[in-house]
């Protein structure tokens, strides 16, 4: 259960004040997907990124399994996201110069994983995109669908408890947009991960478990799982 409760983010001083969120509350159960969905600046980004731990409120808490993620140092945060979270970018921030298979074990080697269990993680990972016959090109060879497949291998190798996805398809054509959207959902269904998209699109929204609609950092309108 990953619970958001009355968070409040602002940022400036004094007379140049912006309020991103407002007094944010909702409680997602294990296992959903939800759609974080909202005009450009109505505040989607940033509630991903209280919500990871990437950004901290003024007020509110994030509660994750019971536990209060801002009541910990930012080493702890950084560590607890590190071995429970993934994301995925619209901009796929790929390593163009490194192989398929170098950009997927990056997480592992973070992660410190043993040397002898990372090839098998990152065959299968690349194995789940499509990707297993570019395991030694460079990713800089890729097209765009397969740049963003290649980022996805890289978010679930080491198979997270919560995956966020931040425009996932923004720069792909529909059919290509479609796999992602596919991919995205497997691992949420087959991993049983709670999956985070922010986006624009209302029909990727609608796939979703939950839709929380923003507007000037406000939750407007909620669809499923509980306020």
């Amino acid at each position: 259960m990953i619970e958001i409760k009355r968070v409040t983010k602002v940022y400036g001083q004094k007379g140049n004040v912006f309020t991103a969120l407002h007094n944010i509350s909702y409680s997602i159960p294990d296992g959903a997907s939800v759609a974080i969905v909202g005009k450009s600046g109505s505040g989607k980004s940033t509630l991903m990124h209280v919500i990871s731990g990437l950004d901290r409120p003024q007020k509110g808490d994030v509660v994750i399994d019971g536990q209060n993620i801002f009541s910990w140092s930012q080493n702890k945060i950084d560590a607890f996201r590190a071995s429970e979270m993934s994301f995925v970018f619209q901009s796929f921030f790929v390593q163009g110069n490194e192989t398929c298979a170098n950009n997927v074990k990056l997480p592992l080697e973070i992660k410190r994983m043993p040397v002898a269990e990372r090839e098998a993680a990152v065959d299968r990972a690349l194995r789940a995109v499509g990707l297993m016959d570019k395991k030694s090109a460079l990713a800089k060879t890729l097209s765009g669908g397969q740049k963003q497949r290649l980022a996805i291998a890289r978010a679930i190798v080491n198979e997270p408890k919560i995956l966020f996805a931040d425009e996932p398809t923004g720069n792909l054509d529909t059919a290509t947009g479609a796999q992602i959207e596919d991919l995205l959902f497997t691992f949420n269904k087959q991993k049983a991960a709670t999956l985070f998209i922010v986006t624009h699109d209302e029909e990727l929204a609608k796939k979703c478990d939950i839709q929380l609609l923003l507007r000037d950092g406000e939750l407007v309108k909620t669809s499923g799982g509980k306020k």
